[in-house]
Formats: structure tokens, sequence, C-alpha cells
């Protein structure tokens, strides 16, 4: 169960471990959130100052009682919880996967209007327990939203071709059919739009879905299934078809070696995605990464500065740094470098940075004690290599988890901190001098997710696209490279793990294909 804080996205308070059943003191329960008149929406979304981290059909939760860093509570999964969940999702599956598709889509449908109506307060919740500004909390919300949108009209579209056949009288026809229960386990950064680009897509394929949200935002994970469980039954249909199960590591190794869980959808770091793919592999079964990234902005020397500045503040900068789209590292053309650099100081001076839900506030801080840690590790090794902060590099002196917009430069592009994913908001500033050398040195990190360059040059801008350009999942054309529209595949190559979420084609990923 987790519990409300008494303090709005300030400090994460240490996780506590607490033996159930426990008696809770009168002052104990008046700082919780929820017992205060300003955070009174809470309720709205079904909270109290109790609530189980198990939902299968019905709310349980027999493990461990948690803190959450935002002080709620949650009862998270036992074994024997996990062992029940799975079992009734498997069953939920059986009514869910006979339902025609057009059909799952006016279910998806209605859990898209539902959400609809508790997108500010959700937005709110997203905001508070995650650190992000109100308004990318309630943009987040409308993700979900919006994929809802988009999975009703592929509910009647999805399906294979009729081909030709070598026999007489014959032909042949692809049959696309579900794989049955879609593991879905999210990162805090987003802990509702990517559970919602997998969950609507997953659904109206005809999949089940086994929801484990990030630790941290478990109050976002469980107002969301509450959302999506009275939809269900206003349908009498089972719960089990979106269950969730709160937890930490061990619930998603679990999760990662179940081969009952016939697709696994894992959005993280690398590292834990590496581990996450070899399991899953060696039961043979499928998985869908979205891992990390290291993304560059190019700015050549006819660029429109105008579009440049705000552009690369806002890709580097926006969630506080907290995005797998965010701009990490800049590559400025050696003729134009210096004045992008005082113009970049000069709009990073103006930033306004404050409480989340502030409307005029456009930074917040990062989500963890741990994260300012890695940001202040990640300025000191830049320094280390040669780099120079022109711009912020410490933390802030205020409440809370806030460290400075930072800029470096003078270091190399093989530096390897520059090849390094932080997740933070540090932007590497480098020189180029050809065309050449600046898309090998994008394509030379790890990672391939995002990227974009800021040019005029029409030439340019196709090979950019081509074979010899980018060779991340994203690859733009003067915008950031921060965020992404719903309508088309979501993901990157190489160690950002290959998948594909959301739009256009990625629907494939959550079926299997038999030809006959």
């Amino acid at each position: 169960m987790w519990r409300l804080p008494r303090a709005l996205c300030v400090q994460a308070v240490k996780t506590s471990k607490l033996p159930g059943p426990w008696s809770r003191p009168a002052a104990f329960m008046s700082t919780l959130l929820i017992n205060q008149p300003q955070y009174a929406w809470l309720k709205e979304l079904g909270l109290g100052e109790e609530n189980e981290g198990v939902y299968n059909g019905s709310w349980g939760g027999r493990g461990e009682v948690r803190g959450s860093p935002r002080n709620l509570c949650s009862r998270r999964r036992s074994v024997a919880d996990y062992e029940d969940t799975v079992k009734k999702a498997r069953e939920a599956w059986k009514i869910w996967a006979d339902i025609p598709a057009p059909k799952r889509g006016e279910i998806v449908r209605q859990i898209g209007d539902a959400l609809r109506e508790k997108i500010q307060v959700l937005g709110s919740l997203v905001s508070l327990e995650m650190g992000k500004i109100l308004v990318e909390g309630v943009g987040e919300v409308q993700e979900y939203v919006d994929i809802c949108d988009y999975a009703v009209g592929l509910s009647r579209m999805i399906g294979g071709p009729i081909l030709p056949s070598e026999r007489p009288g014959h032909a042949l026809i692809e049959q696309w059919n579900p794989v049955g229960l879609v593991g879905i386990i999210t990162a805090f950064n987003f802990p509702v739009a990517v559970y919602g680009w997998n969950n609507a897509i997953a659904l109206i394929c005809g999949n089940v879905c086994l929801w484990k949200g990030a630790p941290t935002t478990s109050l976002i994970s469980v107002a969301v299934t509450k959302i999506i469980a009275k939809v269900l039954e206003d349908n009498r249909l089972p719960g089990a078809i979106c269950s969730l199960t709160c937890g930490g590591a061990d619930i998603g190794t679990a999760m990662a070696k179940d081969e009952r869980v016939n697709l696994l959808s894992f959005t993280g770091s690398t590292q834990v995605g590496k581990q996450v793919a070899l399991m899953v592999q060696e039961r043979f079964g499928r998985s869908l990464l979205e891992l990390g990234g290291n993304n560059a902005i190019i700015a050549f020397e006819d660029a429109d500065l105008n579009l440049v500045v705000p552009s690369a503040l806002f890709a580097a900068v926006g969630t506080a740094g907290q995005r797998c789209t965010t701009a990490r590292r800049l590559f400025v053309h050696e003729s134009i470098h210096d004045e992008v650099v005082n113009r970049l100081k000069k709009a990073y001076s103006q930033i306004r940075v404050g409480n989340p839900w502030d409307s005029n506030v456009l930074y917040g801080p990062l989500h963890t004690k741990q994260a300012v840690g890695m940001f202040l590790g990640a300025v000191e090794e830049a320094k280390k290599e040669g780099g120079t902060v022109v711009y912020g590099g410490k933390v802030m002196d205020r409440p809370g988890n806030y460290v400075e917009p930072t800029i470096v430069t003078g270091l190399g592009h093989d530096a390897s901190i520059a090849h390094t994913e932080t997740f933070a908001p540090i932007l590497y500033v480098f020189k180029f001098k050809n065309e050449e050398e600046v898309f090998a040195w994008n394509n030379e990190v790890k990672q391939g997710l995002s990227s974009s360059i800021f040019t005029k040059d029409l030439g340019r801008i196709f090979r950019w696209l081509g074979p010899k350009g980018s060779d991340c999942g994203i690859v733009n054309v003067n915008i950031p490279t921060s965020g992404a529209e719903i309508g088309g595949a979501f993901g990157g190559e190489k160690h950002t793990g290959g998948g594909r979420e959301s739009g256009s084609d990625a629907w494939k990923q959550y079926m299997r294909r038999s030809t006959w």
C-alpha cells in the first residue's frame, strides 16, 4: 500500500518497510496529503490512505508494505499474488481473444474516454509523483488518450494480405493472431504514456496485459488501473484483462523468466534491458525493448539559429533531461559555434525554475537524490576529460532535487562521458568541420534512438535521411530530438533495443503470424 506525503515534489523520502498489520498514530495520518484539503482531488482517482498494489479482477496484495517516494504506502505483491494474477490473466485471455477486434476497439475507446474525464487530476498526480511540470503531466495522459483513439480505428484494419499461390485454385493467406499475455514494465519518466502505447495496441490485437510500473511511481499505476478496471467492470469483462502487480526488480525478473508471458515489453536503461533480453531469449520468448538514448542535434552553418537555440534548449532541459529522447550532444559547425553557445547561455539564464505545479515554471526537479548524484558525477567526469562547464553544473540551493541546467564545451567527440547516457540536463557541445565527420560522430555512440539536423540544404537533408545518414530510429529535420507522434512507430536501433511501439505497423509486435 502506498501513502501520500506532506511535501509536493520536493524531496524523496527513504523507502520504508512496514510490517502488516501495523498501527497508524493520528499524528502520522494527519501528515498524509490525501487528508489535506488542497489534495482532496486525489480521492477523485480512487486513492485512499492505503492502496493495494495488486489487481487481477480484485484488489489485494499479501507482500510487504512499502512507502512511496511521495509517501503513499502500498502492499506489494507476494509470490502467491504473482502466480494468482498470471493465472487469472491467462483465463481472462480466453474470453478477450474471442471478442471481435472492432468490439475490443470499442472497449479501448471507452478507456480513452474515461482517461479524458480524469485528465487534469491524473496529470496532476503524474506531476506530484514523478516531478515533471504540470503541463507535461497532463500531456502525458493525453498521449494515452490519443493512442486509444488511434487503436479504435486500427481495430478495424489489422490483418494480413491474400497472396498468389503456385497451386491452381489456391491462395495464400496471412493470418495474424494475438500472442496472449503481454507483460509491460514501464519506467518512472513516462509512467502513463508508455503503458498506454503498449496497452491500447495490445488490447485491440486480442491480448491481455500484466503491468509492472516503476516502484517510485506506483500511485500512478494504481490510479490508471482503477480507471481501466471500472470500464471493464461496466462491460462485464474480467478485470484481469488489464492486471497490475506493483513491485521491484524481483517481479521484473519473474516476468522475464515466465514462459506464460508471451511478450515482455520493457522500457528502462540499457544495462537492465540487456539482462531482461537475455532472460527472455533464454526461454525463446519475445521481448520489445525501449532502452537508452544518447541523442544528438547537428546545426550546420546555414541553420536558422532562431530555430536551433530554442529547439536545443527544449530538447536538453525538458523534463529536466529525463527523457529517453533528450538531446545530450549538440554538434555545431565551427563557423557558428561561439554564437550558438552564447545564445544558449542567454536562453538558459531565462529558464523559469520552481514548483512543477506553477504554470509559469518550465523546469522542475530530478526524480530522486540518486539522479542528483549521477548528475554531479557526470559533471566532474566531464571536467576530468577536458570539458569546460560554461553554464550550470551545480545543485541548486533550494529544497528538493533541483540541479542547474548545464552546458559543457571543449570535449572531444569521442570522450567517454559523451558516450554515456546520463539522465540529467547536461548538454555537451562540440565543433565540427564538415558533413561527413559529423554524420559519423552522430552514429558512433552505442545508442540509436533519436537525432536531428538543422539545415536549409535539401540535398543534405536527403543524405541525412538515407542509408549513409543517421542510424537512429527517429530521424528529424529542423525540430528537436525529444517527443514523438503516436501515429509513427516509436523506437531505436543498436543498444536502444530495436523495439517499436505506438503507431505505423508496431501492432505486429503484439501478434503472431501464420500463413495458410
